[in-house]
């Protein structure tokens, strides 16, 4: 739980960290690696009436925990295989273990101070990895099928029907509406690692939510969420950290 000696950002609004992603980009001619996050989770963030903090995944991030009153854990490149004991698919590509490490680092943290956790497709992969759990490393090899990453000359959100479990956050969170992911993945989560539970699969099965059981708010999803206009679960994680600013002793329950 966040700790009262921590400054909140100075207009009193909760504070949440995005972890980075690095990418090269070209800017005025010059080839650059950047640190950066996708525009929609920032605005998002900010539109629910937080403060958007990217945090670089370097050594010690994780000791800023103490000053965030939520993270949110983004898509990105696949988890290095090594975490959860499997050998590298020649699918999997673009692994960084040391930015792995850190990310795993910064989610236990976030997790054992009780804040608001709201991971999006690597990310909820992660989740799973830091429980103990594992990964189909190319899932087209399990489903049979490209829909959940179609192949096309421009990124392209698949579109899979999503069964929500009742009484769960996510179906709290999506009103229990009758929903269908967009997404972007060809990883998956493959064994449910432990102290986690399975909130919504797509119609061939694949886990499409996972929440953290016995916590107040730590939500797992597979699909792209902030690729498209739907801010609910970033909504939903903003409200989360307003009542952990508010209510302290929110973190300790789990309604």
């Amino acid at each position: 739980m966040n700790s009262d000696t921590n400054a909140p950002a100075p207009d009193g609004r909760p504070v949440i960290g995005i972890c980075a992603r690095t990418a090269p980009v070209t800017l005025q001619g010059s080839d650059l690696n950047v640190a950066l996050a996708l525009d929609a989770h920032v605005a998002f963030v900010a539109e629910a009436g937080c403060i958007p903090v990217l945090l670089p995944l370097v050594q010690g991030a994780e000791e800023l925990i103490g000053r965030l009153d939520a993270l949110l854990v983004p898509g990105g490149p696949d988890l290095d295989p090594a975490l959860y004991g499997a050998a590298a698919h020649p699918a999997t590509r673009a692994v960084s273990p040391d930015a792995d490490r850190i990310e795993l680092a910064l989610l236990r943290r976030a997790l054992d101070a009780h804040l608001p956790v709201l991971a999006i497709c690597r990310g909820m992969q992660a989740l799973n990895v830091l429980h103990g759990g594992t990964l189909h490393q190319h899932l087209s090899d399990v489903t049979g099928h490209d829909g959940h990453r179609p192949h096309a000359a421009s990124f392209t959100l698949g579109r899979q029907p999503l069964h929500l479990l009742p009484g769960s956050r996510i179906a709290a969170v999506l009103d229990g509406d009758e929903e269908h992911t967009a997404c972007h993945h060809h990883q998956a989560v493959d064994r449910i690692g432990g102290g986690l539970a399975v909130t919504a699969r797509a119609g061939d099965g694949t886990v499409e939510a996972l929440e953290v059981v016995d916590h107040p708010f730590a939500v797992g999803v597979q699909w792209e969420c902030g690729h498209t206009p739907d801010k609910r679960l970033h909504h939903a994680l903003a409200h989360a950290a307003r009542r952990l600013r508010k209510e302290p002793a929110a973190a300790f329950s789990l309604h």
